[in-house]
């Protein structure tokens, strides 16, 4: 075997540079997309706005990331990573300068809320690894990538207050988030010299259609459209967020407006599901290319609660520990950076765990752990001491994190040429269950907060006995109309 063959995290060329490259950009991305929620009492005080307002910016930084990571898998699938990776890059640098420059609220809740769109990175990265490293070695590549780039987050927790002190005044944190938006501005440069969609001699296999994803059965014809209606139906719940029933930004008007928006919106997608996949109706579908939506249904639900509970709790969670153990804004955000720490080995040991004892059993040990973890944490008060509330949130964090690289160790091997439209959507869903936490957390106390999450884990355990472990090859063609078999298990 070859140096450049063999995993080796040491190694800056081959396979190993492109893994490299994009957790690096993924972490930027993270970032600049977490680079407000560790400074939020900065930012509410320097722009008086009120808890319920904070609450609103909270929602709407993951709100867009829901649509972006959909179309942003389709544009990876057909133009392929390293062009779209490096121009998500650049375009996002220029709402976090607006975020930082930002006077009123309404200026603030439009930068947070188009900053949604560099969370849809993720979702570049997966089609990008999974066409760089074989099937035995996916997991603990995709969990890398994932986990340390992931890491972002905790990075901003940890970095930008200490940066917005160290630049001093009620600006400081204008300065912190700034910088990152240079950071994002300098990688896409970086990125884009110095990485490749393939292998040299690869073939980068795109879609039929990149109106929307195709299907193989009349079943999974359905099934892909009943799973379209909760990326819609967060969106919905943002709008009505936003409504006088809510922290009144929009008017009853532009809210009826936008749901009408939103119906109309679905109806359209549903005619581009039917004219893309309509042939399965009056022709079946070879055998050797063939394979089960019900797939990407249950990853769904699985990164709903693990990647969905992980954005909301990151975005709350110095919040969390500020008020129940009183601490200051900069050690809060300190010891809440903890939780997210745990990405560097949980996510890339989850993808690991998959590579060696199979995807499933792993996704239902993890699951079982993430509901245990949730459950604990709603057990934190202030009579806990600080050290024990800061491991548990440690350990459900252990579960959680492996969940999401257990998760994204089995999207690549479904169908390769859709794998960033099955990524984007997967991704979708842990921005739906973002939305779906932090509304039911502006209703409810923290401890209910943390059941409601366990309650949603519990569910995706029992809808994980539906999926089969991945198992033999999946088929590709060539331009020239011949077939290439790829590998997706050992057996």
């Amino acid at each position: 075997m070859s140096l450049e063959s063999r995993f080796n995290l040491f190694s800056f060329s081959g396979k190993m540079k492109v893994l490299h490259l994009s957790w690096m950009a993924f972490f930027i991305t993270f970032a600049v997309w977490f680079n407000f929620a560790p400074m939020l009492q900065s930012v509410k005080e320097s722009l008086g706005l009120t808890s319920e307002q904070i609450k609103t910016l909270l929602i709407l930084n993951v709100a867009f990331t829901i649509p972006a990571r959909v179309v942003v898998g389709m544009l990876t699938d057909r133009f392929g990573p390293r062009l779209v990776y490096s121009a998500l890059l650049a375009i996002c640098a220029l709402p976090c300068f607006a975020f930082a420059l930002a006077d009123t609220f309404v200026q603030a809740a439009i930068a947070r809320f188009l900053l949604g769109f560099i969370g849809a990175g993720f979702v570049v990265g997966i089609r990008l690894v999974s066409e760089w490293f074989p099937h035995n070695e996916l997991g603990t590549a995709e969990g890398i990538y994932g986990g340390w780039g992931n890491f972002g987050s905790a990075a901003a927790a940890f970095c930008l207050p200490a940066l917005a002190l160290a630049f001093g005044g009620d600006d400081g944190w204008r300065y912190a988030t700034g910088i990152t938006g240079l950071m994002s501005l300098g990688f896409a440069l970086v990125f884009y010299f110095n990485v490749e969609d393939t292998p040299k001699g690869a073939t980068y296999f795109k879609p039929k259609s990149l109106k929307a994803m195709e299907v193989t059965s009349k079943g999974d014809f359905l099934l892909l459209l009943v799973m379209k209606l909760p990326l819609y139906g967060a969106l919905a719940l943002l709008a009505w967020k936003l409504s006088p029933t809510g922290v009144a930004m929009l008017s009853d008007t532009a809210v009826i407006s936008v749901y009408l928006g939103l119906a109309l919106l679905y109806c359209y997608e549903v005619l581009q599901v039917w004219q893309v996949n309509k042939i399965i109706f009056t022709e079946p579908v070879a055998a050797i290319h063939q394979y089960k939506f019900k797939q990407v249904a249950v990853l769904n639900v699985l990164y709903f609660a693990t990647f969905g509970s992980e954005l909301a709790v990151v975005s709350m969670l110095p919040l969390f520990f500020a008020e129940t153990f009183e601490l200051t804004p900069v050690v809060a955000g300190m010891v809440a950076s903890a939780y997210a720490f745990m990405n560097l080995m949980s996510r890339p040991g989850g993808g690991w765990i998959s590579d060696k004892f199979g995807r499933k059993p792993t996704l239902l040990i993890l699951t079982a752990g993430l509901a245990a973890g949730y459950f604990l944490m709603g057990q934190v008060n202030s009579d806990w001491p600080l050290w024990v509330a800061v491991a548990a949130a440690m350990a459900c964090s252990f579960f959680v994190q492996s969940g999401e690289g257990a998760v994204f160790a089995t999207v690549p091997l479904i169908k390769r040429r859709m794998t960033g439209q099955i990524a984007g959507m997967t991704g979708a869903y842990g921005n739906v269950g973002a939305v779906c936490y932090l509304t039911v957390l502006s209703f409810v106390d923290y401890s209910s907060f943390f059941y409601v999450i366990a309650a949603t884990a519990v569910l995706g355990f029992c809808v994980l006995w539906f999926m089969e472990e991945p198992q033999g090859q999946m088929a590709e063609v060539n331009h020239d109309g011949s077939v290439t078999l790829i590998d997706v298990s050992s057996r």
